[in-house]
């Protein structure tokens, strides 16, 4: 730029030149109208929230406060009714999850024999091979070495 003038800075006064840089400054920085309303609704909703949980706070302060005699009162009542309600609660937690148990055990029993192949059923069959393979081998040594227990049976008892 210095260069169209001759090496001179632009014919400006002082100060044009200084406002106009803080005005092109000021509006690169500025937000648009959507930004500012995001901010603003961001600020009066974080003060609504806070003054909610500083009413939340205050309140359960004095309920606390208000209430421990007739707690500390009625506390015989109170703590036979908490552990009824808690033994309770447990069995019908506990019944429905056995009872969530055997409908998805007896689902991957039925898909199992209908030969839909459900997640698993590798792993038992398997095993059920194996198990099958372990009989097998039992049976033929129980049969190899069967012969040889009774001719000992014979040797020890002749007469038997």
């Amino acid at each position: 730029m210095a260069d169209r003038f001759g090496g001179a800075p632009p014919p400006t006064t002082a100060n044009n030149n200084h406002g106009s840089t803080f005005l092109r400054r000021f509006h690169s920085h500025a937000q648009n109208p959507s930004q500012l309303l995001g901010l603003l609704t961001l600020i009066i909703s974080g003060g609504i929230l806070l003054f909610l949980t500083g009413v939340t706070v205050t309140a359960t302060v004095l309920g606390l406060i208000f209430f421990s005699p007739i707690l500390l009162i009625s506390s015989p009542i109170w703590l036979p009714a908490a552990a009824v309600f808690f033994v309770a609660a447990t069995g019908f937690l506990s019944m429905f999850g056995f009872g969530v148990v055997v409908v998805s055990a007896l689902s991957w029993i039925y898909r199992y024999f209908r030969g839909f192949h459900p997640p698993g059923s590798d792993r038992v069959d398997y095993a059920r091979s194996r198990i099958a393979d372990t009989a097998t081998h039992v049976k033929d040594y129980a049969r190899d070495y069967g012969g040889y227990l009774r001719g000992k049976v014979k040797d020890a008892a002749p007469g038997a």
